[in-house]
């Protein structure tokens, strides 16, 4: 998964995403979590700074003038935050719900900025976009679920006029629903 706060091309995205993992996967575990950026990154300009957990490098680039500190605890709340919403999360999780840690992302991260980062925070708006988006489905389903509703009212004949209050709706001739 990977996320651009800056535009560049497929190809130059694809190259970075190259340098950064060779970057980084070389480095032994006993140095510190943070170097220069590559060549394309900008060099001296810029900053790795990333943890590795089991399988899982969460790296970060950010400019020079970022704390170092500062983004190594941000990438602890959004593992933490990850961990929470996933129950244990794992490579799986991220392939598969790549949308939903995109939603934690941008919860954390917006346009480069730090948002949040009280995790408590972050997964109760995680949580509220959740029940958003199950209202949501309950929504598109209704259309169905009225011609479900009307095939099962078992009307002797198709209604011609609907009246409700003050409104008279002619009801064209229509097949059978049956």
């Amino acid at each position: 998964m990977s996320k651009f706060y800056e535009h560049y091309s497929e190809d130059t995205e694809q190259q970075i995403i190259r340098e950064t993992f060779h970057l980084v996967s070389k480095r032994d575990e006993n140095v510190c979590n943070f170097l220069e950026g590559g060549l394309l990154i900008g060099g001296s300009d810029y900053k790795l700074i990333y943890r590795h957990y089991a399988t899982l490098y969460f790296v970060f680039c950010v400019d020079s003038s970022e704390s170092e500190l500062g983004i190594l605890d941000l990438i602890q709340v959004f593992v933490e935050t990850l961990d929470k919403c996933f129950e244990n999360v794992c490579e799986l999780d991220l392939i598969f719900h790549v949308d939903k840690v995109h939603n934690i992302l941008a919860e954390m991260v917006m346009g480069g900025m730090v948002l949040e980062t009280n995790m408590n925070e972050i997964i109760m708006q995680v949580d509220a976009q959740n029940k958003m988006e199950k209202s949501e489905a309950g929504i598109a389903g209704a259309p169905a679920r009225a011609v479900s509703a009307v095939k099962n009212m078992n009307l002797p004949e198709m209604p011609r006029n609907i009246n409700i209050g003050d409104i008279s709706i002619k009801v064209p001739n229509l097949p059978s629903f049956k």
